[in-house]
């Protein structure tokens, strides 16, 4: 089946990304950059980097601008789905969703007026056991958004097994999402069994939230 996947450059999509492609025809990524940094629906620290990461993964890459407007921003999702249909012949949409309601159920609803298959590989997997996997499986991630105090320290830090087992301790201490479904935490994807090229940070600012990449290449 050709598949086009919802892309925002982080850990989950990138994961779910190489879970597709080991069984199915990734045609395509998709990624929306939303003016609104309070989007609902889409990740936007770092966003640009995806056309980035779609050289350096080797698939072209379908981008759809929105302005970020609560359910507004939906119509747009639809344009950029609907254009990889058109474009790319998909036949489903692949999804990072862990245990966002809000989002998986509006892109299921999309997929259905469609004619498109909506896949979640990851919903209501273990969000620990997640991360631990996306580290055992060689992805290399950096925490590039954080939006929760007790986790203000790892912002710029990258994802290794020490990190896992530290916001599992977090998860137990103050009840956050320790793969972030809550929004505490938003990452950035430079390598990875996916990738054919390395991402090189080569200029970056750490703010108090998030940790913004100024320029970037290809290894």
């Amino acid at each position: 089946m050709r598949l086009g996947v919802l892309f925002s450059g982080g850990k989950d999509s990138a994961y779910v990304c190489w879970k597709a492609m080991q069984h199915e025809d990734v045609a395509c990524l998709i990624s929306v950059i939303s003016e609104n940094e309070e989007s609902y629906m889409f990740h936007t620290p770092n966003i640009e980097l995806t056309r980035l990461q779609a050289e350096a993964i080797g698939l072209p890459l379908l981008v759809q601008e929105t302005k970020g407007e609560e359910e507004k921003e939906l119509e747009d999702l639809r344009m950029a789905m609907e254009r990889a249909k058109k474009e790319y012949g998909i036949e489903g949409i692949v999804t990072g969703a862990i245990a966002s309601v809000y989002q998986a159920t509006r892109v299921q609803r999309i997929c259905d007026e469609l004619g498109l298959w909506c896949f979640n590989p990851l919903w209501q997997k273990d969000q620990t056991r997640h991360i631990g996997d996306i580290v055992d499986d060689g992805f290399d991630v950096m925490i590039t958004g954080v939006f929760a105090r007790p986790l203000t320290h790892l912002l710029g830090k990258k994802i290794d097994k020490h990190l896992v087992e530290e916001l599992a301790s977090l998860e137990k201490k103050h009840k956050i999402n320790p793969a972030g479904e809550g929004g505490e935490i938003e990452t950035l994807v430079l390598d990875g069994p996916i990738f054919r090229r390395k991402i090189i940070i080569k200029d970056a600012e750490a703010g108090k939230e998030v940790y913004k990449i100024k320029e970037a290449g290809l290894e």
